[in-house]
């Protein structure tokens, strides 16, 4: 891929990644062929922001939880409501970290 989409998409979304990660998706997408890139440009990322927000009003339904995809979870999270609350507060300060985390996983995904 071109140097210029890398930095365009770098400055777009660097922001949804983890920072000790961003280094190695430059690399990954500048090694990537087109057909790759083109999918890994097109993708919608989980904002951190909104994962926040949903863990901070909605937190003991597993708002946050369903967001990012972890179903399981978040029926759990939802049947214990918040697991008596513990689990809310500590999702609460997790949640842009497991947000960056899982836009990771999925542009792994993406790039193999």
């Amino acid at each position: 891929m071109e140097k210029e989409k890398v930095n365009q998409f770098m400055m777009l979304n660097a922001k949804y990644f983890p920072e000790v990660n961003q280094v190695d998706i430059r690399k990954a997408l500048e090694e990537a062929d087109e057909s790759k890139a083109n999918m890994v440009i097109s993708s919608e990322w989980k904002n951190p922001t909104v994962c926040f927000i949903l863990a901070f009003f909605l937190g003991n339904l597993g708002a946050d939880r369903f967001y990012l995809g972890d179903t399981g979870l978040a029926v759990a999270k939802l049947l214990t409501c918040g697991g008596a609350a513990i689990w809310a507060i500590v999702d609460l300060f997790t949640a842009f970290g497991r947000a960056k985390k899982t836009n990771y996983s999925k542009f792994l995904q993406l790039i193999a």
